[in-house]
């Protein structure tokens, strides 16, 4: 029988750094799982992608 996980606000942290076409990907993997067991997780990563993304200039460069 697989290990409970820890609640979200006690489990350590980690970064992870994914180019766009990784993020979706892994995005389109866990809507593959059920979606109670999943949507806090994708609406996490939504919420940070759109937040760095937000801070990206329309053509990749680096903000100014």
């Amino acid at each position: 029988m697989p290990a409970t996980p820890p609640p979200p606000d006690t489990a350590p942290r980690i970064t992870l750094s994914l180019g766009l076409d990784d993020t979706n990907l892994v995005l389109e993997a866990l809507g593959q799982l059920p979606f109670a067991r999943v949507y806090q997780l994708i609406a996490a990563i939504q919420e940070q992608a759109h937040k760095q993304l937000a801070n990206q200039p329309a053509d990749g460069g680096t903000p100014a």
